[in-house]
């Protein structure tokens, strides 16, 4: 998911077939005919042998083993000429999903400018406590929400959950809009924190679960491209309250829009088909997987899907299952890779990123996010096209390798005794290296890896608490990055920032393991079968 703005709160193919490809006799099957098929009653117990799903190497020897008539013949030429649409009947549910991160990125970017005139409005100005307060209880709320997000999720799947949690979105940004004391204000800020907190957790569940497994990485990126969307909306809409002290007004108001867009989309998306699976819903499961992933896929993955959930013992899992292996295992990865995230210094690098574009002559520090959040955005749609191509710990590992390396451009140039003009403009040049290289990998690969590495039994508890690490350090960073600043100066805290950057890399390179290809399925019953047994301990 796309984290590197949360910083900025410390101010911080159609078918192609000619006539000679269809077979005489055409047999008409729609998804209602799968009822036959044994797979579609939630009583009846589909014994083991017949769920097992088809091994990676299987589909490798018969790619078009479920394929069936004239398609057999046109799926290679399809592949061919470059026709292939088969991302296209998800696409819209996880663009309505993603709103939620463009709503994430806009209350992020949206308290970078207008906080001193809210500050003089409301009658706390010169209090940098109580102004502090207000951009972070958005932190304290965002906690919260990601905690409870997992029970949310468990009985009510992520459709409606996210359906609702629109509601304190709306709210939230209603109420901060119409604020006339700082009450209400800190109230608004919270209620928009615990919307984003949910969201933050469920969105990545989503998309993972309902995206085809050949583009689930790149509609993963939609996350990362959403939230710098959001920053960017919110920044170019906050250049009027440069003149106009009340136009802060506007900007909140205008945040409860994607709300209801949001709230009024999830309710023609699709749930989950895992989710309906683990339900019981197996009829609305199967017509889910042929609408979105095609009617040649739903006997295959609806095998998959049962091979995986027919297994979960305890339906009612507990946070206590996370020190259960191979839950363990993925909890300390997600929790290790916000951690190392927060700590390779993106909060510090956006929060510094003013003062550095000052020092070129760029004196508005809108104008600055602004062009941090298009070079945020050009390094999310680098990862678009990279993610499901080479791979996410290829972009995990190269990502960090970039940043350490800008961070350390940065701090020579602080250190160095070239000319000042020169070593102002390499600091800007490494800045927009590091954003950029933070947005191809440890920004949107770190919230989509997790739920692919995550059981269907605990995706949603490993979310949850691995967010949780997220919004802890980054309210430590934010704390704590100006009193380091002073202590020891730029160049050392820049060069400590490359030094974890590196130690990311190496983190990366050892503990994460490959999902580009395979089904989550797959992912899950290979990290369960490299675990020893009992009969084997």
């Amino acid at each position: 998911m796309a984290m590197p703005s949360a910083t900025v709160l410390f101010p911080p193919y159609s078918k192609f077939a000619s006539a000679r490809l269809f077979p005489k006799r055409l047999v008409f099957s729609t998804c209602k005919s799968r009822k036959r098929k044994g797979l579609s009653d939630s009583r009846t117990g589909p014994s083991r042998k017949l769920l097992v799903a088809r091994s990676t190497e299987d589909r490798q020897q018969n790619p078009d083993e479920n394929v069936k008539g004239g398609e057999q013949n046109s799926r290679p030429l399809r592949e061919e000429l470059g026709w292939d649409f088969s991302w296209l009947p998800a696409f819209p549910h996880v663009l309505t999903a993603s709103m939620a991160n463009f709503l994430f990125g806009y209350h992020i970017g949206l308290m970078n400018g207008p906080i001193e005139a809210i500050a003089k409005e409301l009658g706390f100005n010169g209090n940098p406590f109580l102004e502090g307060l207000v951009v972070s209880i958005f932190i304290v709320g965002a906690f919260i929400g990601c905690i409870s997000s997992s029970s949310l999720n468990e009985k009510l799947g992520c459709r409606r959950t996210l359906q609702i949690d629109a509601i304190p979105l709306i709210i939230g940004a209603l109420l901060s809009a119409q604020a006339h004391s700082l009450d209400e204000m800190l109230w608004g800020r919270f209620l928009v924190g615990l919307g984003i907190g949910v969201n933050t957790v469920l969105v990545p569940i989503y998309i993972s679960e309902v995206s085809p497994t050949r583009y689930r990485g790149s509609f993963g990126s939609l996350c990362q491209i959403g939230t710098c969307l959001g920053i960017i909306a919110s920044l170019s809409l906050a250049f009027p309250s440069e003149s106009d002290p009340h136009w802060w007004r506007s900007l909140l108001f205008f945040a409860s829009g994607p709300g209801l867009l949001l709230m009024l989309g999830m309710h023609f998306a699709a749930e989950s088909p895992r989710w309906l699976c683990k339900v019981g819903r197996l009829i609305d499961a199967e017509r889910v997987v042929c609408n979105l992933w095609g009617e040649t896929n739903v006997e295959s993955s609806m095998k998959e899907i049962l091979s995986v959930t027919e297994n979960i013992s305890n339906p009612k899992a507990t946070w206590l299952d996370l020190l259960v292996e191979p839950h363990k295992k993925v909890a300390f990865i997600g929790g290790s890779l916000f951690i190392l995230q927060q700590l390779s210094g993106i909060n510090g690098v956006l929060y510094f990123s003013s003062l550095t574009f000052s020092d070129v002559g760029i004196t508005s520090g809108s104008l600055a996010s602004l062009y941090v959040g298009i070079t945020n955005f050009a390094g999310a749609l680098m990862a678009l096209f990279l993610m499901d191509k080479q791979g996410r710990k290829k972009l995990l590992v190269g990502s960090y390798l970039g940043m350490a390396f800008s961070m350390f451009v940065i701090a020579l140039a602080i250190i160095s005794p070239m000319d000042e003009d020169l070593s102002h403009n390499v600091s800007v040049v490494g800045t927009l290296m590091y954003i950029f290289s933070f947005a191809i990998g440890a920004g949107p690969v770190t919230g989509l890896i997790i739920p692919e590495l995550s059981s269907a039994q605990m995706r949603s508890k490993i979310m949850g608490f691995s967010f949780s690490i997220h919004w802890i350090f980054n309210f430590l960073v934010g704390l704590y990055f100006l009193e380091l600043v002073e202590k020891f100066g730029v160049a050392p805290v820049y060069g400590a920032f490359g030094a974890v950057s590196i130690c990311s890399a190496i983190f990366c390179a050892y503990f994460i393991v490959e999902t580009k290809g395979r089904s989550l399925e797959e992912i899950e019953m290979s990290i369960t079968s490299s675990m020893p047994s009992s009969d084997q301990r």
